[in-house]
């Protein structure tokens, strides 16, 4: 073996293995975001210590996955989409991360509200964390499949995500005016319907950084080329 080919060689096993952390790291931000509505439905409290576990080895990966990125970019001068691919694995990650908060966010606020009383909305929340978690989901598959198209459905399924928002904060608003004595468990709800929000719009993001990766399109000021 040349030492032009086995330069080659490490170089693709760097980034198969950059891609592998990815996905892991996904699906663990995934599961620990669905744990963390779930024990908002449930109130399962041992669901709680589960999301709390899930964010340390999500927190591990995002540092391990960032090192690996740099060192690709120190030793192997990647150039063209492979430069593009490592850089949207800085962005992907960093927002995987942000899942992980939004999803301890998600359980901590669950423990201190009275269900009973809010029954009705914490069952649409669960609805609306769905599709949140579907748009992950697929955002991640997108990342898999270097998959553009999933960008401009994933935009149309944000904005279901923030009419659902929109219209559960003006419900538990109005129940606060109505229930003073539900402003507590109504606010932390209200928080949790925010950061089931912001879950949806990390899975936009990733989504987006594929657009870049393929294309060299930046999306965040709605740039998508007509292949996408």
């Amino acid at each position: 073996m040349t030492l032009n080919e086995h330069t080659v060689r490490a170089f693709d096993a760097d980034i198969a293995g950059m891609r592998r952390a990815v996905v892991e790291m996904g699906a663990l931000a995934e599961r620990q975001f669905r744990r963390a509505v779930e024990s908002v439905v449930t109130g399962d409290a041992a669901l709680v210590e589960q999301v709390l576990a899930d964010e340390r080895v999500v927190n591990a990966l995002h540092l391990q996955i960032d090192d690996l990125c740099n060192r690709i970019i120190a030793l192997r001068q990647p150039i063209a989409i492979d430069l593009r691919e490592v850089i949207g694995v800085i962005h992907t990650i960093n927002d995987l991360e942000r899942v992980g908060d939004e999803a301890k966010k998600i359980a901590l606020k669950g423990r201190s509200i009275d269900a009973s009383v809010l029954s009705e909305q914490i069952g649409r929340i669960g609805g609306m964390a769905a599709q949140a978690g579907e748009m992950l989901t697929r955002a991640i598959d997108a990342f898999v499949r270097h998959d553009t198209r999933v960008a401009r459905q994933l935009g149309a399924c944000d904005d279901s995500v923030d009419d659902l928002r929109d219209t559960l904060v003006d419900e538990l608003t109005a129940r606060m005016r109505a229930e003073p004595t539900r402003v507590a468990s109504a606010l932390e709800l209200i928080l949790i319907v925010q950061s089931i929000e912001r879950v949806a719009d990390h899975a936009e993001n990733v989504a987006e950084y594929v657009v870049n990766v393929v294309h060299g399109v930046d999306m965040r000021h709605g740039n998508l080329p007509a292949a996408a």
